[in-house]
């Protein structure tokens, strides 16, 4: 591996630990990932996260009754096909995702504005911006 990704990849934690939210929620990774998932992807069931996080159907049946039961999720039926069920995030959902998974947008606030220069704030704008687009052409293996 190289030396820079090595150095990217210590630099992302580092920040991530900086100005990460303290966790509210007890929900476990696997909770977290499912989540993702779910606000990520256009329709995602079951059989799509048994596939997405890699077990079984019943393993990602028993996720998904965790995560309905505390509410942070909810099913509906699929646009084009009624028979199919599909899983969306409630607010509560997507307020414990963001709390797991984002930087703190306080945080971010005071480091981003009271800190650093709008040349600067562009610039690292245009860095993740760049990270995305190139991102979203790898494939999983």
């Amino acid at each position: 591996m190289s030396k820079e990704v090595k150095q990217l990849n210590q630099l992302w934690t580092d920040i991530y630990y900086v100005l990460r939210y303290k966790h509210k929620e007890n929900i476990t990774h696997q909770g977290v990932r499912i989540l993702q998932m779910i606000d990520k992807e256009v329709e995602v069931g079951i059989k799509e996260i048994a596939e997405g996080i890699q077990v079984s159907h019943n393993t990602a049946s028993e996720h998904v009754k965790r995560l309905l039961e505390k509410e942070y999720i909810y099913k509906t039926r699929g646009e084009n096909d009624q028979r199919k069920v599909i899983l969306k995030l409630s607010d509560l959902g997507k307020e414990v995702l963001l709390q797991n998974s984002s930087l703190n947008e306080e945080k971010l606030q005071q480091l981003l504005f009271e800190q650093m220069t709008e040349q600067e704030r562009e610039s690292i704008l245009n860095a993740f911006n760049l990270l995305k687009e190139r991102a979203q052409n790898v494939r999983d293996n």
